[in-house]
């Protein structure tokens, strides 16, 4: 007999990451032979228990997905809505069930990976992995390096003071700056807040890395399903040396 735990195979069977499967366990939406489950260190064995989510039956994925979206502003990082605004989902539309890789709040734009695999989702959004990614942010006013410098060293938020990141200025001209932005935390709305500590105005704010994977010329609202090279870096341990 071949067990695993049961947040483990709900991300093996595509229902979302890891962690968003724990709490679907613990709001008591997940029941095995019958019996409803809130533990999530639960053991299962696939092939001979029945593993049901909101009373449907789970099965694993045949197919392990990987997509690339540029996402616009104003676009949901969600499945669904209930104020009817657009998702990211309404964008990407496939046959197979796949769920964003972290988020990307409503008034920042760019690299938003989506998936079935929740392993890969796991190991790109856990604290523990420290995955890298890469901002492009424009300011309405001048910034200075010692500004960059100060935020490349780490900002203290309410929150505590964030990890040292790494921060490139690349055009400080008249009235505004474009600066480039590496982080591998995942705070609530981290970077606003650390511009907004330093009483700076962001005036767009667009991810074009996410771990090893680029943004490139893929142009707002479009996607693409990621190369075979591009899913062997994700499902590399190493991930979040780079």
């Amino acid at each position: 007999m071949s067990t695993e735990k049961l947040q483990k195979y709900l991300a093996h069977a595509g229902i979302a990451s890891r962690r968003a499967c724990e709490r679907i366990i613990a709001a008591g939406r997940v029941s095995v032979n019958g019996q409803v489950v809130t533990e999530k260190g639960m053991r299962v064995d696939p092939e001979a228990d029945v593993i049901e989510v909101d009373n449907k039956i789970v099965k694993k994925i045949d197919k392990k997905i990987y997509i690339l979206l540029n996402k616009p502003l104003g676009v949901i990082t969600s499945a669904a809505d209930e104020l009817q605004r657009c998702t990211v989902l309404d964008l990407v539309q496939v046959k197979e069930r796949i769920y964003p890789v972290g988020r990307l709040d409503y008034n920042t734009a760019g690299a938003l990976l989506l998936t079935n695999d929740g392993e890969a989702a796991y190991k790109l959004t856990h604290p523990s992995q420290g995955v890298w990614k890469k901002y492009l942010i424009e300011t309405n006013c001048r910034v200075s390096q010692k500004t960059v410098d100060l935020l490349a060293m780490g900002i203290e938020l309410e929150d505590g003071l964030t990890a040292p990141a790494r921060c490139r200025l690349l055009d400080a001209g008249s009235g505004k700056s474009k600066i480039e932005l590496s982080i591998h935390e995942g705070r609530n709305r981290q970077i606003r807040r650390m511009f907004n500590k330093l009483n700076i105005k962001i005036s767009s704010l667009t991810r074009i890395e996410f771990g090893p994977i680029k943004l490139g010329d893929l142009a707002v609202g479009k996607w693409r399903y990621l190369t075979d090279y591009e899913k062997g870096m994700i499902n590399q341990e190493i991930i979040h040396n780079r």
